[in-house]
């Protein structure tokens, strides 16, 4: 299969959070064209083991391959912490990773408490402890471990009691750090981000929210215009929806998540 500029631009995730990087990617380049693959069938990855991670995010990279997506968004922080090995076996394929926005968190807080929520894959990875170790001197870096919470996005359920009630109790059970103490959280999941509105509810608005998926879409456009792969068609490009549930409303749950804020 022939790639070039009209190619679209594949989007991986492991599930529907994912969505939440696609929609500013629509945003910032309209004119792509994508392919979203969400597999919601496997989910969720976070408390998946490194090899079963890699094995699944192959698998569905060889088909987005397949279908000739010209870039990859990996729209997913858990996939994201074993981006040199995918990079390595795929390095004809322009990659694009997903990292918790630590820095800017630090940088507009420093000497400040920064709470990382993101999944418990993300946060034990090599990965995250060299972006933890980087800027550990410059602000106060609190995991905050969240299994079970991108579950309440893949059903839909992001407005319920339940769903407060789990995000109180994560923040409250943070090592050292009360909750009237944060300066900052750093959505470290990319399901996080539909669940922001709920957890701007427990912690008030003198607390900022750090979500990474602006500084994706700026880096997709950075790496389409070196390689002169931008798409320069007027007019909206299209979104082709796939997911590996057989459950048909996870595609409509993800068309409905795009628009949602």
């Amino acid at each position: 299969m022939v790639v070039d500029k009209f190619s679209p631009v594949g989007v991986l995730d492991s599930g529907m959070g994912g969505v939440s990087v696609l929609r500013e990617l629509v945003a910032l380049l309209p004119s792509e064209n994508y392919i979203y693959f969400g597999d919601s069938a496997n989910a969720p990855y976070g408390s998946r083991t490194d090899e079963e991670i890699i094995k699944l995010s192959e698998h569905a990279i060889e088909g987005l391959i397949a279908d000739g997506v010209k870039a990859l968004v990996i729209g997913c922080n858990t996939i994201s912490a074993h981006v040199a090995i995918l990079r390595k076996k795929y390095e004809n394929l322009p990659i694009i990773a997903t990292e918790p926005a630590v820095k800017p968190a630090a940088e507009s807080f420093p000497g400040g408490n920064v709470v990382v929520m993101a999944t418990v894959a993300t946060l034990r990875g090599k990965k995250f402890d060299r972006l933890m170790e980087r800027y550990k001197d410059m602000a106060h870096i609190v995991k905050c471990p969240c299994p079970g919470l991108m579950d309440f996005v893949e059903r839909g359920d992001i407005h319920s009691d339940a769903l407060r009630a789990y995000i109180t109790e994560r923040l409250s059970s943070l090592d050292g750090v009360a909750m009237d103490e944060i300066n900052a959280i750093v959505l470290g999941c990319t399901h996080y981000p539909f669940v922001r509105g709920m957890i701007e509810e427990v912690v008030g608005n003198g607390v900022k929210i750090f979500d990474p998926a602006p500084g994706i879409a700026r880096q997709l456009l950075r790496r389409l215009k070196s390689a002169n792969m931008l798409n320069d068609s007027d007019g909206n490009g299209e979104i082709t929806w796939q997911n590996s549930s057989p459950d048909k409303k996870m595609i409509e749950l993800e068309k409905n998540l795009l628009t949602m804020k």
